[in-house]
């Protein structure tokens, strides 16, 4: 694992991007979860679409430009969010400067369901994105009214808690090659999840990204790419669209 401090991102966000990352988040009115295409993958599923007028009269939504970051460690906790477009990453930086990513926020992810009153890492996002936001308080007694919505907070917090612990084990038994396949198949079928290609995966993020959350280099993770390329598990010319040739391969690597 590398351990030394990693300088940020030589990625910089232009324009409105730049504003953004340096003050808050833009909010506007929320739009209506009439044709929300997140409510399938979300907790908010769990209200009756007869009753979703409960949901927007409390709901506000965010618009968080790429670089952004809606919230950071140490902040306190007043709102939770449904991401309904775009990806953030979950960072947290540690005393002597190393950055780590805890994981990657989809489509359909909830953001908020803790019980800690401060955030624990920084949410960053990697591409453009907008969230439902909604105050802490009012989804508390929504969820007194919903049960079914508690219980599925309860479900994504599990689900949350299971690909934690798979981290920990890829990272304290695999292999640097081992660690980026297991990464590849498990993102590809998040994104598969949510309308993606099968045997596909988008990575939006940048390098240093993915280094940073499997726990080893820039360069380690670029020669792995090259690795699995020329095993013929992968095919690319875009490293940012990867081609899942040989899924059978990756997740035996894996160990999946």
């Amino acid at each position: 694992m590398d351990t030394r401090p990693r300088p940020p991102s030589s990625a910089e966000p232009t324009g409105s991007a730049r504003h953004a990352a340096a003050g808050s988040p833009k909010r506007a009115q929320h739009g209506g979860c009439e044709g929300c295409l997140a409510r399938p993958l979300a907790i908010c599923a769990s209200i009756p679409a007869a009753e979703t007028h409960a949901l927007e009269a409390v709901a506000g939504e965010v618009l968080l430009p790429v670089g952004a970051t809606l919230a950071s460690q140490g902040d306190p906790r007043r709102e939770v969010y449904t991401i309904t477009r775009g990806m953030l990453r979950r960072v947290r930086l540690l005393p002597d400067g190393r950055r780590l990513v805890a994981g990657f926020l989809m489509v359909g992810d909830f953001i908020g369901f803790s019980g800690a009153p401060h955030y624990r890492h920084t949410l960053e996002a990697v591409t453009d994105c907008v969230l439902c936001a909604f105050p802490l308080q009012s989804m508390r007694s929504l969820c007194q009214r919903y049960p079914d919505l508690e219980s599925g907070m309860l479900a994504q917090a599990c689900s949350e808690l299971d690909a934690t612990r798979g981290s920990l084990m890829m990272l304290a038994r695999l292999g640097p090659g081992e660690r980026l396949a297991g990464f590849l198949v498990e993102l590809g079928e998040r994104q598969q999840q949510r309308g993606g290609a099968a045997h596909h995966v988008d990575l939006p993020m940048t390098r240093a990204d993915i280094a940073d959350h499997l726990g080893l280099t820039i360069e380690t993770v670029s020669r792995s790419f090259t690795k699995l390329r020329q095993s013929g598990a992968i095919a690319f010319e875009d490293p940012r669209r990867i081609d899942l040739v040989d899924v059978a391969a990756l997740r035996s690597a894996a160990g999946l």
